[in-house]
């Protein structure tokens, strides 16, 4: 018999420039399996006429029962857009229906080896790469899950992580916990700073597979574990806890982040929209958390937090 081919809704959204990440992400909310960001040739490296400018993002969902609701969704959310960005041109988008779209070739266009903070490399297991003597180079191949560095969010926690390593000597003796591992790229990069043990957890079976062959790939199976869970259920505590999530995820998890968070403990949370930053940092800072540090990229921030000692 004929291999039967996944049926998949393919769907192509043109946006202005500055919605095109908070549209990506919101997709990656929905559960597409994969997005790609077309950006216009003509930008390149300059400044000049990008705030005009209108770029294609393309998302692939199944087509399943539930496919209607997630496309109302994305209606409503594009209106919203449209009311908090009235100056810009409205986000609009077309479908079509597709079998069995091929993932791995379509990443190999977009991923390509990128230099984050001061010594991270990140790089698709098919580019060459010649490093220098103080790069620490991270091979990944990200399948169907997210995370390869080229989102802001992922570089902010990156240069967030890198930070805190190279600033806290015992940092080859900490635990830390990767909430929502996707990839596992922020797990290994942990890993490779030197971090003695690290815990990537993702409900998503997918994303677990992925992580462990990435984890495989660059030599750090001693020191990651994969775990397919949900982090609430998490047990232990953590000298670091790195949440590149949403918004909405960060503060539903919160109880649980704070109570596996040592004292003198850090929080890493990022994949936060400009316009939800206060809520988060608000919530966070209530339980005795303290505000460490900010980085932020266009309309996403990285909040790190430093958890209090307990008083005797």
């Amino acid at each position: 018999m004929p291999e039967t081919k996944e049926k998949w809704l393919e769907i192509t959204l043109s946006a202005p420039f500055e919605l095109c990440d908070a549209l990506s992400n919101f997709m990656e909310e929905l559960g597409t399996q994969g997005v790609f960001q077309e950006e216009p040739e003509e930008n390149g490296f300059n400044d000049t006429g990008t705030a005009d400018a209108v770029e294609e993002i393309k998302a692939y969902l199944p087509l399943d029962r539930g496919t209607d609701k997630k496309i109302a969704l994305l209606d409503n959310y594009i209106r919203g857009l449209s009311d908090l960005f009235p100056d810009l041109e409205t986000p609009s988008f077309t479908r079509k229906k597709i079998a069995d779209p091929d993932w791995g070739e379509r990443w190999k266009k977009y991923f390509k080896p990128l230099k984050i903070g001061r010594n991270i490399i990140i790089k698709p297991t098919w580019e060459r790469y010649s490093p220098t003597s103080r790069d620490i180079v991270i091979d990944i191949d990200p399948g169907m899950a997210f995370g390869t560095g080229q989102h802001p969010s992922t570089r902010l926690c990156i240069i967030a992580i890198e930070d805190i390593a190279l600033k806290n000597r015992t940092f080859e003796k900490w635990n830390v916990l990767d909430i929502g591992t996707g990839t596992g790229i922020l797990a290994i990069c942990a890993a490779k700073m030197g971090a003695g043990r690290v815990a990537a957890v993702d409900l998503d079976p997918k994303a677990v597979e992925i992580a462990g062959i990435n984890v495989s790939i660059n030599g750090v199976e001693d020191s990651v574990g994969i775990i397919n869970r949900d982090a609430s259920m998490c047990e232990g505590t953590f000298e670091l806890i790195i949440g590149n999530l949403t918004a909405a995820t960060l503060m539903k998890l919160q109880p649980s982040i704070i109570s596996m968070m040592k004292p003198d403990g850090y929080l890493v949370a990022s994949g936060i929209i400009d316009r939800d930053a206060k809520n988060v940092e608000k919530l966070f800072r209530a339980e005795g958390v303290m505000l460490h540090d900010i980085k932020s990229e266009e309309e996403w921030v990285c909040y790190v937090l430093k958890k209090g000692k307990v008083e005797n």
